[in-house]
């Protein structure tokens, strides 16, 4: 089959403003099987430029496929602008298949396939191995029932079969790193780049996170085949920086260190960046040198407050004193630390930001990147917010970087002008300003300077946004009115077909989704 995988252009800022793009790794995880498949891949990656979406449209029809699949990191802010596409390049092609996969379309199969009936089927969970299936089944017109993990419309309804099988030999399917031009792709100020995964899942319990339910559990590659193909990366197509996917890459300490030393012993000079816990960090005190060794320059450590009692309510299961000694302890490393922290918590005051603000700056983070509580419907989280108002009701604000919940003591603008304060406090305090002026490591340097570069734009850009085309403010509705009821993965998994919620407004004139 002629097979397209399309990666829309994301609305968030931050992938907006820096220039630099980073290719999608999820498309390629299930381009790398299909073309092993026999299939003619071909990966249309609209972030570049960005493309227009009309043009991304008219790029896909001209290829004249049999099927195009999408996919989308960004998921539920990114589904409106799938659903555009798709709707074009299905009024152009009208037998082309269309196949949707990601979490979001995981958790949201019945809306969608109710509203935007043009879709084929939807890959629900891991794809590598049920695109496999389903695209051998479409190519043969043969019945779609026999295959775990997609949903469908079945007697004119939209139906799931059982969940697939979790993957438990992540290595026994390859990226297919032949369907991009590396020289297209950078990141790190300039420098070319992949997304790469150690893990998949997480071990830990945090209600506002579906790591553990979309991944089910905490998986991990072979540690020496995936430092051998990051050598091959580097030595074959010159790539310097490997941007990890994981949540939680370091969650099992045998196998990690296993990968730092196979990478080590690679004897190559690369730039690593990724996301852990605080207590993974605090926990590997005696083998840091191996992090720093093996390449690693930052790590993001979901910290989401400052405050025990919002730490509890999140169920982070992580300390104000273990955070403060992971970034100490990366420090001492010579390993950059960004700390995220979240807004717009129902009963937040001027004075809990305030406090929030002094805090921040004692971390003595490195970087700070401030975000704003969003709930997703297959997350724990989204029971205790589900009766909150919201102030956003455009999907594609829905990705971090705007606030979609209404608060019960302050209003968006006030919260806005807090955050903004925050970010630039906490960038700007003497500590973080010297490091900016010097720092002993040239590559460290370097990231800290082009950091501050992208930061200084993503700031005024938001501000500008907010000034002239902010619509938040109280919309009468709750999150349930807007999302409807909880989709969890236990749920998905019973496969128990349910009529289509009505929460989703189809705009016939576009063709789009005024949904999450």
């Amino acid at each position: 089959m002629k097979i397209v995988l399309a990666n829309v252009p994301h609305p968030a800022i931050g992938s907006r403003i820096p220039k630099e793009q980073l290719p999608p790794l999820g498309l390629l995880s299930v381009g790398g099987p299909l073309i092993d498949d026999g299939h003619d891949v071909a990966l249309i990656d609209a972030e570049l430029g960005p493309m227009a979406l009309k043009d991304l449209a008219a790029t896909i029809v001209a290829r004249r496929p049999d099927a195009v699949l999408f996919g989308h990191a960004g998921s539920s802010s990114g589904h409106p602008i799938i659903a555009q596409v798709a709707a074009r390049v299905v009024q152009a092609l009208p037998d082309v298949a269309i196949i949707y996969g990601g979490v979001h379309p995981t958790y949201f199969w019945r809306e969608i396939l109710a509203h935007e009936p043009y879709v084929r089927a939807i890959v629900r969970g891991e794809g590598e191995e049920t695109v496999r299936r389903l695209m051998r089944a479409v190519e043969l017109n043969q019945a779609l029932d026999d295959i775990d993990g997609i949903a469908f419309i079945r007697d004119g309804q939209p139906a799931a079969t059982r969940a697939a099988s979790v993957i438990t030999d992540l290595d026994a399917y390859r990226i297919g790193w032949e369907l991009i031009d590396h020289a297209r792709y950078s990141y790190w100020g300039g420098k070319r780049a992949v997304v790469i995964q150690f893990s998949r899942g997480c071990p830990h319990l945090c209600n506002y996170c579906g790591q553990r339910g979309f991944w089910t559990r905490w998986r991990h590659r072979d540690p020496v085949r995936l430092a051998k193909e990051i050598a091959r990366l580097h030595h074959d197509h010159a790539v310097e920086v490997f941007n990890f996917a994981d949540e939680n890459p370091s969650a099992g300490r045998k196998p990690w260190r296993a990968f730092l030393e196979a990478l080590i012993e690679e004897n190559i000079s690369v730039t690593l960046v990724g996301s852990t816990r605080a207590d993974d960090i605090v926990r590997d005190a005696d083998i840091l040198h191996l992090y720093k060794k093996a390449g690693f320059e930052r790590f993001l450590m979901g910290m989401e407050n400052t405050d025990e009692a919002t730490l509890k309510l999140i169920r982070k299961g992580g300390t104000i004193a273990r955070d403060r000694e992971a970034i100490r302890l990366l420090r001492q490393h010579g390993i950059l630390s960004m700390a995220t922290w979240v807004a717009g918590f129902e009963d937040q005051t001027d004075l809990d930001l305030f406090r929030g603000l002094r805090q921040l700056i004692a971390y003595d983070a490195d970087q700070i990147q401030a975000l704003y509580v969003t709930p997703h419907r297959w997350t724990p989280y989204y029971r205790l917010a589900q009766d909150r108002a919201i102030v956003q009701q455009d999907p594609t604000k829905w990705d971090y970087k705007h606030q979609v919940l209404g608060m019960a003591r302050m209003s968006p603008i006030r919260l806005f002008v807090w955050v903004k304060l925050i970010e630039a406090a906490a960038q700007l305090r003497p500590k973080a300003l010297m490091r900016l002026i010097w720092h002993p490591d040239p590559k460290i340097r370097h990231a800290i300077r082009w950091y501050y570069r992208m930061g200084r734009r993503v700031w005024i850009h938001e501000i500008l946004e907010f000034v002239l085309r902010n619509r938040a403010r109280p919309s009468g509705r709750t999150v349930f009115d807007h999302l409807g009821a909880a989709h969890d993965h236990e749920e998905e998994a019973s496969r128990v077909p349910r009529p289509p919620e009505s929460y989703l407004a189809e705009d016939k004139t576009r063709g789009a989704v005024e949904a999450i």
